[in-house]
């Protein structure tokens, strides 16, 4: 039964793209699939997707220059295709913008998993903020007027605004979901494990290479200092 989300594909190889496209649609998925960066990125501005699916390793624009590109212009969840997991492609890719990426060769419904479970976070980042506030005793720091301050950091809560020193915030759907998880419970060591369970869906576990970009990608908006990171144990919110 289709569900109407629009992937757009870029990968170079024939064989790879047609079989990937094919396990997409198959599950409902309408699928844009292109072969190389540049017929991507253009196939990106006439016809905005749901999700992107970037092969590392393109010719005219490779997967990491088109991430690149697209974070630019909109905050689409991007998941990065890489050969090998233990390449640098991988943290570049992160580094780029990417949200999540996916080790090849992979399975088409593990594929098909991790772009659900993107999709899903993306679609409840808002959701997210209300299961989280349920979560917090009273006492927090939440305020009466949605607002929750930690220094010159401000987060609305109501509003999924984020300012800094009166200046706004421009932030992903991931990274907003990671600050709401440290905000949540500001002082607290949240471990790499519980932050993948918790922001990436990943109830099975997975790469914390994942986390460690996005919080350095989070750091670099909001400050340094306010993200400590605890070696050993994980990263915590200075209030």
């Amino acid at each position: 039964m289709a569900d109407h989300t629009h992937v757009l594909f870029v990968e170079d190889d024939d064989v790879i793209r047609e079989a990937t496209q094919l396990a997409l649609e198959r599950v409902g998925f309408r699928v844009t699939a292109m072969p190389d960066g540049l017929s991507g990125l253009e196939a990106f501005r006439a016809d905005r997707p749901d999700i992107a699916l970037l092969d590392v390793m393109v010719p005219g624009m490779d997967g990491v220059s088109l991430c690149r590109r697209i974070r630019d212009e909109s905050t689409v969840p991007v998941i990065m295709l890489s050969a090998r997991a233990d390449s640098i492609d991988v943290v570049l890719g992160l580094e780029a913008g990417a949200d999540d990426y996916v080790t090849k060769p992979f399975d088409g419904s593990v594929l098909v998993a991790r772009i659900r479970a993107v999709l899903r976070r993306f679609g409840h980042a808002a959701g997210a903020q209300g299961a989280r506030a349920e979560e917090e005793p009273s006492g927090g720091p939440a305020e009466a007027d949605g607002l929750l301050r930690f220094g010159d950091l401000e987060l609305d809560t109501e509003g999924m605004v984020v300012r800094r020193a009166g200046s706004p915030v421009a932030l992903t759907p991931t990274e907003m979901r990671l600050l709401l998880e440290f905000s949540a419970a500001p002082g607290t060591v949240l471990s790499r494990d519980k932050l993948l369970e918790r922001v990436w869906d990943y109830g099975w576990g997975g790469d914390t290479r994942v986390v460690d970009v996005h919080v350095q990608r989070l750091r670099a908006k909001i400050g340094q200092e306010r993200i400590e990171t605890v070696r050993g144990f994980g990263y915590k919110l200075r209030a």
